[in-house]
């Protein structure tokens, strides 16, 4: 009887064993096990949307499951980022994260989340120059061209934005700065409504991302005078740099990149960090970048190296905010 007993008590010992061994297994699922939100802080149309959009699709047939972009657009971004960092921190809420974000630092003197202590970096998704471009019923086709007629005419000649404190913006105020023209600032909650306007003639020109832009130039619908970058552009090989222009050393160039709220768990951001290298990998997306004006990263793409870069952007657009001397709030 004594035998039999601790035979039972070995037997349901073993049980509870697998049991609570087992259990971890069976309430643990593989990530992701449904739908991932992707927010955008701006309208469809612009170049954040057009990345993001471009990457969804790619991040979908890496990770099996559907990436669904949400555009929550807003004070240059920063209703998109609040919301997206107040979510819950386990991989389904993910935020798309630009240059805006780091400028805003310092351009808001109230903002209701910390883009540094709450996010958490996965890895940079492109770079783009900006483009200057004007509506073809302007009378100019040169950057020189462009400054005589703003200061021909000062406080008339319009600039559009896809927000303020944008890479957009703050292009036009470095060169405003940098060529003593007063030109008028206009701000639209994205790219898309701002080159709406601009197609339209409601607005004269604009420091535009390149993707957003792009298309029209290529149609002849608007006239391209200028890039921001150190180089010509293959897009666009016969459109002078700034710097040929005129303006040595003028350099601007947005870029994208994905992050997650802060306490996301780490193999979650791995397993979002590796997808992402995966598709920046696949010629499909390479294809899609190289069609639209992208650039993939060119560094290490990890979590690390991404949060050194928003880091040094923070810094960067600090000390241009404070120059400039603008505030938008």
């Amino acid at each position: 009887m004594k035998t039999t007993l601790l035979r039972r008590a070995a037997v349901m010992a073993a049980l509870g064993s697998a049991m609570l061994g087992g259990a971890p297994a069976l309430a643990t699922k593989p990530y992701p096990d449904r739908p991932v939100t992707l927010v955008v802080g701006y309208a469809a149309g612009g170049a954040t949307d057009i990345v993001a959009r471009l990457m969804a699709k790619a991040l979908t047939e890496e990770l099996g499951q559907t990436i669904v972009v949400e555009n929550k657009t807003g004070a240059n971004s920063n209703i998109g980022a609040e919301i997206v960092s107040r979510a819950k921190p386990d991989g389904y809420t993910l935020y798309m994260g630009s240059i805006a974000n780091t400028i805003n630092r310092s351009l808001y003197s109230q903002l209701n989340y910390d883009f540094v202590k709450d996010f958490q970096p996965v890895g940079m998704l492109a770079t783009i120059p900006n483009i200057l471009v004007v509506n073809p019923k302007l009378p100019v086709k040169t950057v020189q061209e462009y400054i005589a007629y703003a200061k021909a005419h000062p406080g008339k000649l319009t600039c559009a934005s896809s927000g303020s404190g944008s890479s957009i913006h703050l292009s036009c105020e470095l060169f405003k700065m940098e060529t003593g023209t007063d030109i008028l600032h206009v701000p639209y909650r994205g790219s898309g409504p701002a080159v709406a306007d601009l197609l339209g003639g409601q607005v004269d020109s604009m420091f535009d991302n390149l993707p957003s832009s792009l298309p029209h130039v290529q149609a002849g619908k608007l006239r391209a005078i200028g890039v921001t970058s150190p180089q010509r552009l293959p897009s666009t090989p016969d459109v002078p740099t700034l710097a040929e222009s005129g303006l040595p050393g003028f350099d601007v160039e947005s870029w994208f990149g994905l992050v997650a709220p802060a306490g996301t768990p780490k193999p979650v951001i791995e397993r979002l960090n590796e997808a992402l290298n995966k598709a920046l990998a696949s010629p499909a997306l390479q294809a899609s970048y190289k069609q639209s004006g992208f650039y993939a990263p060119k560094s290490t793409n990890s979590p690390e190296a991404f949060g050194k870069t928003i880091a040094s952007e923070i810094d960067k657009w600090s000390a241009v905010v404070k120059r400039a001397d603008i505030k938008a709030n």
